[in-house]
């Protein structure tokens, strides 16, 4: 029942996705490409791209379009359920825990020592999905031959646009977004 996989995949997605959307980032991959074979690293290149584009949470909105893409509009709520339960249940448990123990020192290095972690999870999901950003055919090896220039481009621009402006990742994405069309449609790969 394609159901109830993708409830318990996004409902143990959610449980172990501490630290944000982007920390989900590779128990989403892990799930969904490695373990299912639900989707090719490219389609859920894509998936990341309209998640990052719609309001709303990182993780939640993957769930969604993952859920989607696989089961249609039920696949949605069902995975978008499963990675949200978790996290609502948790977070009331944390709230009632930091605010009556926020000032052990217990708890200050429980958190100092999971904010590197959390760090280590972005990268590793940033460096994961690089050649599906960076190569034409994500199924040839990694070569200057393979490589999409207007790919690496728009990444050096958008990440010049949000280290040196004021502009945020709407603004930015919907930058590059026109950039791209603009780019590929000239030059279609």
């Amino acid at each position: 029942m394609i159901y109830w996989q993708l409830f318990m995949s996004f409902l143990r997605i959610g449980l172990l996705s501490f630290g944000g959307g982007y920390a989900a980032l590779p128990l989403i991959e892990e799930e969904i490409i490695n373990s299912r074979g639900w989707m090719s690293t490219t389609d859920f290149v894509d998936v990341l791209t309209m998640s990052e584009m719609a309001p709303g949470s990182l993780s939640i909105n993957s769930a969604t379009f993952v859920g989607n893409h696989i089961a249609g509009i039920p696949g949605s709520f069902v995975a978008a359920l499963g990675v949200t339960l978790p996290s609502a249940l948790l977070v009331l448990l944390l709230a009632f825990v930091y605010y009556r123990f926020r000032n052990f020192s217990l708890l200050q290095g429980i958190i100092r020592g999971l904010r590197p972690t959390v760090t280590a999870l972005i990268i590793s999901a940033g460096i994961s999905i690089i050649p599906a950003s960076l190569f034409k055919d994500n199924e040839m090896a990694a070569s200057v031959k393979n490589l999409d220039f207007i790919s690496v481009l728009l990444i050096m621009i958008a990440f010049w646009i949000l280290r040196k402006s004021k502009l945020g990742p709407i603004q930015v994405m919907v930058i590059t977004g026109v950039i791209g069309i603009v780019s590929f449609g000239i030059f279609p790969s």
